[in-house]
């Protein structure tokens, strides 16, 4: 099984792959160190700043890392930003039966009331550098990009609306369709 977990910045999605390594023990592979690796390397000329290219960069390879998981009838989760919407049309059904997919989004109406703990967890699992520039509407934005782009592809998203332990927990019992 590969699990893609994806979803706006800070909505939570190294802490979930990190709490299902600890569960399901499932190892992951998180696309901003494999992104950092390539950066720091100098094997892109990318930069940390270029996400609109990233995705383009990075899904190739994340891509044929989880075909090469199924393959090996491994178990692998894969997070990061950096999956795109139109991930299915890449993979046949023999791979896809065999992949789940979650994409963790946020409601304004959440964000309005928990923006302050947003950003006090941050950095619960990664230590970001600064994390100044990120401001509500900026959060608000990131979030409704990825509803809009799950409702456009079809594909499910979990919603965090009310309590975000609750959604990550339905997540870890492998619960998705009763978490959307």
């Amino acid at each position: 099984m590969v699990i893609f977990i994806t979803g706006a910045t800070h909505t939570g999605k190294t802490n979930l792959a990190q709490r299902m390594l600890e569960n399901l023990k499932y190892p992951y592979v998180s696309q901003d160190h494999i992104k950092m690796g390539l950066i720091r390397s100098h094997y892109t000329e990318l930069t940390p700043d270029d996400d609109d290219q990233m995705t383009d960069y990075l899904w190739p390879i994340t891509r044929e890392m989880a075909k090469t998981a199924i393959e090996n009838n491994q178990n692998l989760i894969i997070e990061g930003c950096y999956i795109p919407f139109a991930w299915k049309k890449d993979f046949d059904e023999v791979y896809l039966k065999n992949i789940r997919y979650i994409c963790l989004c946020m409601s304004d109406n959440y964000i309005n009331r928990h923006f302050d703990d947003i950003k006090n967890f941050a950095s619960c699992i990664e230590k970001r550098l600064d994390d100044t520039d990120y401001t509500l509407e900026l959060i608000k934005r990131d979030n409704r990009m990825y509803r809009e782009g799950c409702a456009g592809h079809n594909l499910e998203y979990i919603l965090i609306d009310d309590h975000y332990q609750d959604a990550i927990e339905c997540c870890l019992r492998c619960e998705f369709e009763a978490c959307s």
